[in-house]
């Protein structure tokens, strides 16, 4: 089975999970660990918790929202292993695409699909907008 934990610094994962819910509904295959809501406290054993629910069968997609940001250095150390998978710098887009996607593909072909679909989703729309004369 395939599972999926985001990891941020401060609410943001609450956030990204309550407006994934909103759009896709609600799954139980989807953690989130806040970081630092309570103090400099290590999220170690929350990571620990959540890694040892896997089996030799299970798949994680970890998301995490800055690369060389402590959260992400963090799960490096903890939860690098055999099927764990480290996305870092995310978007709601990113979340939505790899979640959603079909549980038969592979895990790095979808998300590499939900990295480039979620870049093309980082736009400056003022630039869409601005009258042709401009």
């Amino acid at each position: 089975m395939r599972k999926y934990l985001i990891v941020t610094h401060g609410s943001f994962a609450g956030g990204i999970l309550s407006s994934f819910e909103l759009i896709a509904g609600k799954t139980d295959n989807v953690f989130i660990i806040e970081a630092y809501t309570d103090g400099n406290k290590s999220i170690d054993d929350k990571v620990e918790e959540i890694t040892g629910m896997l089996n030799d069968e299970d798949e994680l997609i970890v998301f995490t929202d800055l690369v060389g940001g402590s959260v992400t250095n963090q799960i490096i150390k903890k939860a690098l292993q055999k099927n764990v998978y480290i996305i870092s710098g995310i978007n709601l887009p990113l979340i939505l695409e790899i979640i959603l996607a079909d549980a038969g593909d592979p895990v790095e072909e979808i998300i590499e699909r939900g990295i480039a679909s979620a870049r093309e989703q980082i736009i400056f729309v003022n630039n869409l907008i601005k009258p042709a004369n401009d």
